[in-house]
């Protein structure tokens, strides 16, 4: 059992290389003559990054955080990618005709707070809910955008172009990777699990989706899946037929006494890694708690079809199931890379993405109040910015739609000791830049890992043992104080 590692080639997407599978499984099929363990089962146990197809350790050395009271032992990030349009869900602007588009504005449950009319359940559960309407920064680029808000920090600078800003080691880690690197779960389990897919356009990764500048062994563990398949399960987590777990701890035991004597491979820094990789593969194996947490299809029928027979309710369902793991990070992407891009034909894509997210949202909050998890799970939505207030017809297109806007955006935060019932910042007339006092997505990255209980200001270190800080934003006090 080991992992594949990773390197960065000339064009910034990672290549595998490293220690690879083949090189370990002929020793347990040595160890004994019954059923050898398939190399797809270990593929995708523990933590994987790029496309599932990687197994980074996970036995990292711990680093003392600063802080250690937490007010959530999960965060879940509700990606909205490609940027939401705070106009027409949680920012309206109802009496500003050339901004306000189609949608009309309704009251919530809280007096004085309006979302639009697409948003039915959540603005009934707006008592749960802090609205955050000054979110605000300057790149209004996807990509960098996109760094910037999953890691809460700026991505540095490589380039103007797309294969610049995409997924590559020198970035900052994603928040799951940092909470690895710094507070090891038992029993190897991931600091983060992403679902349900890379964010991949075919012909750019992504940044953001992996440990950066930490490393692999600190990736978070993501799927590549269709969630709205009643028989989904996640095959590489399963040990295959006639092997136990008695036989697979016997097989390593004997394994283990055999590279004992092996006295140059444990010596070398190469194979204690090697040893590493293998305890933190046998771990997550025989543990199943991370198993458990994906066997969405244990749920009933009846509370699928709850959560929406759709991406999104899937999704966030999966994503309940790993809060009751106590998996510190989920990020939950709410539809394929850039799903949120309205660039034209807006309202009606508008339209057909909402209701999804009201039901789903509103479902997923519902339940970890029913199952007394809301006060320690955190959860936020948030895209890497909004829409432009402007509706615009680009050249060639019939349908309306509105462009990037970064400069004044919404995030919605619940749980995790969040005071439920506000709205926190204003933005001028047509929603266009805040009026009062902008946050950016450094504070909200700095608002994660003080949840946590973290302290922003860490000190971490990258491969080359070089020092960072890991975080320069504030935390938003107002979410937890209601001032």
């Amino acid at each position: 059992m080991t992992f594949l590692g990773h390197h960065d080639s000339d064009d910034g997407l990672e290549r595998s290389s490293c220690l690879h599978l083949a090189e370990v499984l002929p020793k347990l099929k040595n160890v004994s003559d019954s059923a050898m363990l398939h190399r797809r089962e270990f593929l995708q146990v523990g933590s994987s990054t790029f496309f599932g197809l990687t197994l980074p350790a996970l036995l990292g050395r711990q680093a003392a955080a600063a802080t250690t009271d937490r007010r959530a032992k999960s965060v879940v990030l509700v990606f909205l990618t490609g940027g939401g349009a705070h106009l027409d869900t949680f920012d309206p602007k109802p009496d500003v005709a050339d901004v306000r588009g189609e949608f009309q504005a309704i009251p919530t449950r809280v007096p004085g707070i309006q979302f639009t009319e697409i948003l039915p359940k959540l603005a009934d559960r707006a008592n749960r809910l802090a609205v955050v309407r000054s979110m605000a920064h300057n790149d209004n680029r996807h990509l960098s955008g996109t760094h910037n808000t999953l890691t809460g920090a700026i991505q540095p600078f490589r380039g103007s172009s797309n294969l610049d800003k995409s997924l590559n080691r020198s970035d900052w880690p994603c928040y799951g990777s940092a909470v690895k690197y710094l507070r090891p779960l038992p029993n190897g389990l991931p600091g983060q699990v992403t679902l349900p897919r890379p964010l991949f356009d075919g012909t750019t990764t992504w940044p953001a989706q992996h440990a950066g500048f930490l490393g692999p062994k600190y990736d978070p563990f993501q799927l590549n899946e269709d969630l709205n398949e009643y028989d989904f399960q996640v095959s590489g987590l399963c040990l295959p037929d006639g092997l136990s777990i008695g036989r697979l701890d016997r097989r390593f035991q004997l394994l283990r006494e055999m590279e004992r004597r092996q006295e140059n491979l444990n010596e070398s820094p190469s194979g204690q890694a090697f040893t590493r990789h293998q305890q933190a593969a046998y771990s997550m194996l025989t543990s199943g708690t991370l198993k458990k947490a994906l066997r969405i299809q244990d749920e009933s029928p009846k509370n699928r079809e709850r959560y929406g027979h759709h991406d999104y309710g899937q999704i966030l369902l999966l994503a309940r199931r790993l809060v009751e793991a106590e998996i510190p990070v989920i990020q939950c992407t709410m539809g394929r890379v850039n799903n949120w891009d309205t660039h034209y034909d807006h309202f009606p894509l508008v339209k057909s993405k909402l209701p999804k997210l009201d039901q789903s949202l509103s479902t997923f909050l519902d339940d970890l109040v029913d199952r007394g998890l809301l006060d320690q799970t955190l959860v936020v939505c948030v895209g890497e910015f909004g829409r432009t207030p402007k509706i615009w017809t680009l050249p060639g297109r019939k349908l309306p739609g509105r462009h990037h806007w970064s400069w004044g955006y919404s995030a919605v935060f619940a749980g995790g000791g969040v005071q439920g019932g506000q709205v926190i910042g204003k933005t001028d007339r047509v929603g266009g830049y805040p009026v009062t006092v902008p946050f950016h997505p450094n504070d909200m990255g700095a608002t994660i890992y003080d949840s946590l209980g973290i302290d922003p200001a860490t000190q971490v270190h990258d491969r080359l043992a070089r020092p960072h800080r890991l975080n320069y934003g504030k935390v938003m006090d107002g979410l937890f104080s209601g001032a």
